[in-house]
């Protein structure tokens, strides 16, 4: 039997998957430990009941995932709004120290991708699908990487790229608190910062404010959206890129531009608009991922994730926490790195604070990792990937 679905029905599934992951979440430990995202639980779930259905020949179901490509670009629009220069030189030496590993960390995750790819006698680009397009980018760039990928040839890259985010979310979240703690433990290192005691308030937001900003936050998106197209086709002349790139660029040059004449942007609810937009992105992307291609791939894949984990324990245990001073601080931000070196900035930051919560506070961690996992890290990361796509054509 076969399904088409049209856009309204597409869409209307991918919300009620979300919903389905955002219940599932709240009612099992593990996906809420390891901060699995609700559209990744739901889209998944559904990914597999529709492999079932794919290869036993019951079902076959066609989705029409127009918005998928708008409301990516509308999120990532919004990760230029975050990108601001003169948060960056508060505290510039150390967070330029960090952004530098990561970025040599980026780099390394596509030479392990790219030269084990090889190995198995795979497509090279498949390699970054195993390398820092999910592990350092997640889901949201490992969805929008793929398409761009299979357009040029790069057979399965979207379901590739999507499992390995997956499996790299997990991985980030397991590894983060054990290697941190360990370096507690054998160097007998204390927090030296004092825990401040936050006093709990309820503030009441106008209704009327809230939808202004609301509505402020979404004609910042579109509209650097809609003229960053332009800078796209205009990039694309020399070398292909994903569609978001033009929209980012605008977004980052308005935030500056607001920053310096002291013009206070609505962050907060672009934030909430680009969670949105992530969500209604990732559920549309995820449940319609072709697990049956992933058949053929599957020990390739172990493989190499395997070596990949291995290269970030090393990294995170012997460079890392050398590098950026062998004390408390450099141990919470070991299980930062490893949080948004495997998965996402989300798990970052739950790995900082299970470390936090038991040896003390450590507010250089979190405010080092925030600015570069939430800020720069992926712009590093379309940079070293745009370089390898160069190489590999």
């Amino acid at each position: 039997m076969e399904i088409t679905l049209d856009l309204y029905q597409t869409t209307g599934l991918a919300m009620l998957l979300y919903a389905l992951g955002s219940y599932l979440v709240k009612k099992v430990n593990f996906l809420r430990i390891c901060c699995i995202p609700a559209p990744v639980v739901g889209g998944v779930l559904f990914a597999v009941l529709n492999l079932i259905l794919h290869q036993t020949g019951a079902m076959f179901i066609t989705f029409d995932t127009t918005l998928q490509s708008i409301f990516m670009v509308w999120f990532f629009t919004s990760v230029g709004y975050n990108a601001s220069f003169k948060v960056l030189k508060k505290s510039a030496l150390p967070v330029f120290i960090f952004l530098a590993v990561v970025a040599t960390m980026q780099a390394l995750q596509n030479v392990v991708g790219v030269g084990l790819a090889g190995v198995f006698g795979l497509d090279a680009r498949l390699g970054l699908c195993m390398g820092s397009i999910p592990l350092v980018g997640g889901h949201g760039t490992a969805a929008s990487w793929g398409p761009l990928l299979e357009k040029l040839g790069c057979a399965s890259a979207s379901v590739v790229s999507v499992a390995a985010a997956t499996y790299g979310l997990v991985a980030g979240s397991l590894m983060g608190g054990p290697v941190a703690k360990s370096l507690i433990t054998k160097h007998g290192l204390k927090s030296t910062a004092k825990a401040e005691v936050v006093a709990e308030e309820k503030h009441l937001v106008d209704p009327d404010i809230y939808a202004k900003n609301l509505m402020t936050s979404f004609v910042l998106l579109i509209a650097a959206a809609g003229v960053g197209m332009y800078v796209t086709k205009f990039i694309e002349q020399f070398i292909t890129l994903p569609a978001y790139i033009g929209p980012m660029i605008i977004a980052i040059i308005v935030r500056n531009l607001a920053d310096s004449k002291n013009v206070e942007l609505p962050l907060d609810a672009i934030d909430a608009s680009a969670n949105v937009c992530l969500s209604i992105f990732l559920s549309l992307a995820l449940m319609t991922l072709k697990l049956w291609e992933l058949i053929d791939l599957a020990l390739p894949m172990i493989a190499i994730l395997a070596l990949e984990t291995v290269m970030m324990f090393c990294l995170a245990r012997f460079l890392v926490f050398r590098i950026m001073g062998s004390d408390y601080d450099a141990a919470v931000l070991v299980s930062g790195f490893c949080g948004f070196g495997m998965g996402a900035t989300p798990n970052a930051m739950a790995n900082m604070q299970s470390i936090t919560q038991k040896f003390g506070p450590s507010p250089k961690a979190f405010l080092i990792v925030p600015i570069v996992g939430g800020m720069f890290c992926d712009l590093t990361n379309t940079a070293i990937l745009t370089v390898f796509m160069k190489f590999l054509g």
